[in-house]
């Protein structure tokens, strides 16, 4: 045995092993034809300065404290942009980004789902699906009611499954092509463009293999029975 970092999980109640094990056995069987519906759908926060931690310094007993040693870290990030995104198998919407606070739920109908998610909608009728998760914004009741009205399903999602959600996966890619630039943004409006950009650069393939992926992860939390996977 060797000594490893733990793997980082949200809390899962028994609730929550229940509700995911329930949505992986009913989707499990799900073909390409069924995924190609979904519209998933998601919302992150990326900062200007990161420090995961992973970082190596070779030095010599008594020169921790060198400068050459010190990776500056500013512990309120500097600066963030939060972002929403939705992708599919037929494509993907702009990315939009949230200016000036946080997602609220009139923000979330009036900046996203009226001129973003409505018209993707239409382009997908009659079967499509919306993928959000279960964030207080999406399911407040002015939401729910425009997706009643517009006549937009919404999948019964189950809380606490960000492995299930494959644009996860596109966040992560978004934000190792952010820091693995030569000239690294440094204000948030820099940050904001370069989301923007690495956003339209995703190819489509890697969208496509991700959504294909979800019968996979589905037998994962069957196997799991509903608690964390290494996705």
């Amino acid at each position: 045995m060797r000594a490893r970092r733990p793997q980082v999980g949200v809390v899962l109640t028994a609730q929550h092993r229940a509700g995911r094990f329930a949505f992986a056995r009913e989707h499990q069987d799900w073909q390409i034809r069924h995924w190609r519906s979904v519209l998933f759908t998601d919302e992150s926060r990326f900062t200007l300065s990161t420090c995961d931690r992973c970082d190596r310094v070779w030095r010599r007993r008594g020169e921790r404290s060198a400068a050459c040693n010190i990776l500056q870290h500013d512990r309120f990030g500097g600066g963030s942009v939060m972002v929403w995104g939705g992708i599919s198998l037929g494509g993907r919407t702009a990315l939009h980004v949230l200016a000036r606070g946080g997602l609220t739920a009139i923000r979330y109908r009036d900046e996203i789902l009226r001129p973003l998610v409505r018209p993707y909608a239409g382009a997908v009728v009659p079967r499509f699906l919306l993928m959000q998760d279960n964030a207080r914004p999406h399911v407040a009741g002015v939401c729910q009611q425009f997706l009643q009205e517009e006549g937009i399903d919404a999948m019964d999602w189950p809380a606490r499954s960000p492995d299930l959600n494959p644009i996860e996966h596109i966040w992560d890619i978004m934000s190792r092509s952010i820091h693995q630039r030569h000239v690294a943004p440094q204000t948030v409006q820099e940050l904001a463009d370069a989301l923007v950009q690495v956003w339209e650069e995703i190819p489509q393939e890697t969208i496509c293999h991700l959504i294909r992926s979800m019968p996979r992860h589905c037998r994962e939390v069957i196997q799991a029975r509903g608690g964390h996977t290494h996705y």
